[in-house]
């Protein structure tokens, strides 16, 4: 199978994390909102430890943590959730961006459906937003603004703490969708303001199957979202159903694990980003990284290989790299990337472009050796 680099899709399950949730699934039955007996709970202890757990990572109150089922459902919670707040105040504008992940973009498509107005703001060639072109937009009847501070395809970092400085002295919402930088740029999500958050935990080597939405107080009020969906009063009524207590556990041991080594994480995923750039620089291939290097976090790049289609290199190499060329969501779709094409890639450049992402699981020795296979699959389709 070769080396996985599709950290971006979904990042390796940490063993310590698994060892967490199976001491919960040997050890602890019982429903964490249970209140009549010791088995409720002991399982209640645990979502709240996890929630700490998350809510430390953030440098947030635990109160501020919805575990949902991911950044999807958090997404959705987030935007849907505001309709009787807009309704209230009349504001019906919505501002996002081009490249924002489907989980945004199909929602406010709905929105936009339900008589919202939706801004979308794309990229430069750089593959990042101007917060300036976004801040532009906003007016008195903009209710939200909705911006992911990684780019899933190109690693590009977005200008959220620019947008985030100017709207908290508006009346306006700023939802940051984190799902690529949480556990990575600790530092900085600790610093941006926003009202509201959404991660999932198997992008930080959590399992995969439960997130968070991050509602932070103004003046001891949360942001005015309302479920999306209805079934009972879990998660202070803000999203229904059972929390599974194993899968929260392990998300809050990832996030205490992400505290812990982000620093050192990072300066394994530079590593590996230098042997990458290296051993391209190497080949003899022409090459083009998609986005600026210098705005591109350390753990993913976007390359154009000249001359070489994606779809016929990953089927080619996939014995020895696991590699994509786009958000797993649309994977199963032959439509250029919707990503690159905003930020002006023709088909063609698009159709010779690949996503390499990884992390505290990739080995070096491992990826000279596979690299260098696939490097030389890519050879062979020129020569």
């Amino acid at each position: 199978m070769g080396i996985y680099l599709d950290y971006n899709a979904s990042a390796p399950i940490d063993s310590r994390v698994v060892d967490v949730m199976m001491n919960v699934y040997k050890n602890n039955i019982g429903n964490a909102d249970s209140r009549t007996h010791d088995y409720g709970e002991h399982t209640r202890i645990i979502v709240e430890h996890a929630r700490t757990q998350v809510a430390k990572l953030l440098d947030v109150p635990s109160e501020d943590v919805f575990f949902t089922s991911g950044a999807t459902e958090s997404n959705n919670i987030a935007i849907q959730g505001l309709k009787e707040y807009a309704d209230e105040t009349g504001r019906n504008h919505i501002i996002t961006t081009a490249i924002e992940h489907k989980a945004i973009l199909e929602t406010v498509k709905y929105m936009e459906k339900s008589g919202y107005s939706v801004s979308y703001v794309a990229p430069g060639c750089s593959g990042e937003i101007d917060a300036g072109q976004v801040l532009g937009l906003a007016s008195d009847n903009t209710l939200v603004v909705s911006m992911m501070h990684v780019n899933n395809e190109t690693g590009i970092i977005q200008p959220v703490k620019n947008v985030g400085d100017v709207l908290s002295k508006k009346e306006i919402l700023f939802h940051v969708d984190a799902t690529q930088s949480c556990g990575k740029l600790v530092d900085e999500l600790q610093s941006i303001p926003y009202d509201m958050m959404s991660f999932s935990a198997h992008k930080l080597y959590g399992p995969q199957g439960i997130g968070a939405l991050i509602l932070r107080r103004k003046n001891y009020k949360l942001p005015p979202v309302q479920p999306v969906l209805y079934g009972g009063q879990q998660e202070r009524g803000i999203r229904p159903g059972t929390v599974p207590v194993a899968l929260a556990a392990g998300f809050g041991k990832a996030c205490e694990i992400a505290l812990e080594e982000y620093k050192k994480d990072e300066c394994n995923n530079l590593k590996i980003q230098k042997l990458i750039l290296d051993m391209l620089k190497q080949s003899g291939l022409n090459y083009r990284i998609n986005g600026d290097p210098q705005k591109c976090i350390s753990s993913t790049l976007n390359i154009r290989l000249e001359g070489i289609s994606s779809e016929a290199l990953m089927l080619a190499s996939k014995k020895y790299c696991g590699i994509s060329n786009g958000s797993a969501c649309t994977s199963n779709s032959y439509a250029p990337s919707y990503v690159l094409s905003a930020m002006g890639l023709s088909e063609d450049e698009i159709d010779q472009s690949i996503r390499l992402s990884w992390g505290r699981n990739t080995d070096l020795e491992e990826l000279r050796v596979n690299f260098k296979e696939l490097l030389d699959v890519a050879g062979e389709f020129i020569f």
